[in-house]
């Protein structure tokens, strides 16, 4: 059954009950946002998490493997049961991204709370690390946005690679 998503950015899309991604709890100041789609950024290896709910609600991400290759962490078990992940196939990962004033070369990515999905079952939650290296601002290189390609989802180990 199609279902029809307002958005602001991308008018309204058609999507299928198994294209929504669950998040139980909602996203940390966005609690009562619990249903998203991923819309891929046409020509790009970032993608769109579009709420559902509100049309102008919409974070832009990427697969930080693609841009941070030595980006590391484990998932605790009580996050890999929330979300019924069995193993490292079908987990996909994403952080959110930050154009500050719209300026793009001075984009960062929030390596300190990524974005787990469950491909399987579409359950998902920002899950933030604790005792991490990572921050919120890990600025991504000029030439890796100005030659960004690639796919917009990763198969990464339950370990984050």
């Amino acid at each position: 059954m199609m279902r029809e998503v307002k958005t602001t950015r991308f008018g309204n899309v058609q999507v299928t009950e198994e294209q929504i991604i669950h998040f139980a709890e909602g996203i940390p100041s966005f609690e009562s946002e619990r249903e998203f789609i991923i819309v891929p950024y046409e020509g790009a290896s970032f993608v769109f998490l579009q709420s559902v709910q509100t049309p102008d609600l919409a974070f832009l991400m990427i697969n930080p493997f693609e841009y941070f290759a030595d980006y590391e962490f484990t998932l605790k078990d009580d996050v890999m049961n929330k979300l019924g992940i069995q193993g490292p196939e079908g987990v996909a990962i994403f952080n959110f991204l930050t154009i500050p004033g719209g300026n793009v070369a001075e984009t960062t990515a929030n390596l300190l709370a990524p974005i787990i999905i469950n491909q399987k079952n579409r359950e998902a939650c920002q899950l933030i690390l604790e005792d991490s290296p990572y921050t919120t601002k890990h600025k991504l290189s000029q030439q890796s946005v100005e030659e960004d390609k690639g796919s917009s989802t990763v198969d990464s180990g339950a370990e984050g690679k």
